[in-house]
């Protein structure tokens, strides 16, 4: 089965706890602190793999999750960190955060990696938090939680030269013709469910992949057929063949299906039109096609729409083929390798973390029984790294707090003593 999009969750494993401990040796009086930290949680990494052509594993597998790193022990000793998750994908796999849609990284080479998640660092022991006003503190933290988030994941070939045009017109035919790949042809429309590739050789030693993208017709742009599901193929290649039927048979005239393929790649990126294109003239061997043709290249004159090559071939007599793939391959040689854009260099990705003025570090609300919540990233990271079981663990989380202003807000929402306050699965009574 070719799967090219999928959705997965991905965790990273959070940080060890820091523990509380001290020194119990037979000739060292008041020994001190010792508490160790954890160690680091593992991060999710996905990593290019060159054997893989589909996204079929992670249809099976959708979440994905690194190990924590171990506690601290006594004797200032570190726990042991968690090694990273790596998850191998194909070349040309494309990562997007799927809550905001935004492309986080394109894995498109060999040796491309990328971290989707980060793993907690870990907790500090109390051995930190000694002071002079507190020698023996019983202060830990716990592990810093990892990362978490939904991302989504696409596949798109990486060949190039893709062959576009109206089911039909011969796109798997050619590729059978000028490569070893065994495409199903048949004489029915929508033959080809999945992009094919196939390499081309040439006697001067030059080689290049071409992909036979399934079959667009008007509207796939919008959805329609099988064209939107794998318009996005098109995104990596560098040279685009539009097949145009010269024969007639499907009862369309080829300058139509020319300009309504070329509408849709427009609709669906308008940089694809930026792309070199030659048009190749298909079915020659048919009674009608070379009058088809010269009404075809009259219709492009009057357009003003000669801009691009016409090459007529003929997938069964083999006419033309030596042209277009000569064509081809020198066409190949004055693409740059990069995706043509607006500016016509490549798109610096901006960096994915920001800081954000308007990010509250907490937000006050209150449920029906009257209970205030605190809720936030910023409070509930704070929290989870808060060791409950000891008295100056809380004191301290108390005083964080109250430097964040959770008081004063509190006071200026309407909370009076002994009112509850809930932060996740804790709750504690409101004392001003």
């Amino acid at each position: 089965m070719f799967v090219d999009q999928v959705k997965i969750n991905v965790k990273a494993g959070n940080g060890g706890n820091g523990i509380v401990a001290f020194r119990r040796e037979k000739f060292v009086p008041n020994g001190g602190p010792a508490g160790g930290d954890g160690g680091h949680g593992g991060s999710v990494i996905f990593a290019v793999e060159t054997g893989m052509s589909t996204l079929m594993d992670f249809h099976y597998k959708r979440k994905f999750v690194a190990e924590r790193g171990a506690d601290g022990g006594n004797k200032k000793m570190t726990g042991r960190s968690a090694d990273d998750l790596v998850v191998y994908v194909p070349e040309g796999t494309s990562i997007y955060d799927n809550d905001t849609n935004k492309l986080l990284y394109d894995l498109v080479d060999k040796g491309d990696s990328y971290t989707v998640a980060a793993g907690g660092r870990g907790g500090r022991g109390n051995t930190h938090f000694a002071s002079a006003k507190n020698s023996a503190p019983e202060i830990a933290e716990n592990g810093e939680p990892g990362e978490e988030r939904s991302i989504r994941l696409e596949l798109k070939v990486l060949a190039d030269v893709g062959l576009v045009g109206f089911p039909s017109v011969g796109k798997s035919t050619l590729l059978s013709t000028v490569t070893s790949s065994k495409p199903k042809v048949a004489q029915y429309h929508f033959t080809t469910l999945v992009p094919n590739l196939g390499m081309v050789k040439l006697d001067d030693g030059r080689d290049f992949a071409i992909a036979d993208l399934p079959g667009l017709i008007e509207g796939a742009s919008s959805g329609v057929g099988l064209g939107f599901q794998f318009l996005r193929h098109v995104e990596r290649t560098r040279v685009i063949l539009h097949l145009v039927d010269m024969s007639g048979q499907e009862g369309r005239t080829p300058i139509e299906d020319y300009q309504k393929i070329n509408d849709e790649l427009s609709k669906y990126d308008n940089n694809l039109l930026k792309r070199p294109q030659i048009i190749v003239a298909t079915k020659m061997d048919m009674p009608d096609s070379e009058e088809n043709l010269k009404e075809f290249k009259n219709a492009l004159s009057k357009n003003n729409d000669n801009v691009y090559e016409v090459i007529p071939i003929s997938s069964v007599t083999h006419s033309g083929l030596s042209k277009l793939i000569s064509e081809t391959a020198e066409l190949l040689e004055k693409t740059p390798k990069f995706p043509i854009t607006d500016t016509e260099e490549p798109v610096e990705d901006e960096s994915e973390y920001k800081f954000d003025a308007d990010e509250k570090p907490f937000e006050i609300s209150r449920d029906e029984d009257g209970t205030w919540i605190l809720s936030g990233k910023k409070i509930e990271k704070l929290f989870k790294m808060t060791d409950t079981t000891h008295d100056q663990s809380m004191l301290r989380f108390a005083r964080q707090l109250r430097g964040m202003g959770v008081d004063n807000a509190l006071r200026k929402a309407g909370a009076e003593n002994g009112d509850l306050v809930s932060i996740l699965d804790f709750t504690f009574s409101y004392v001003d």
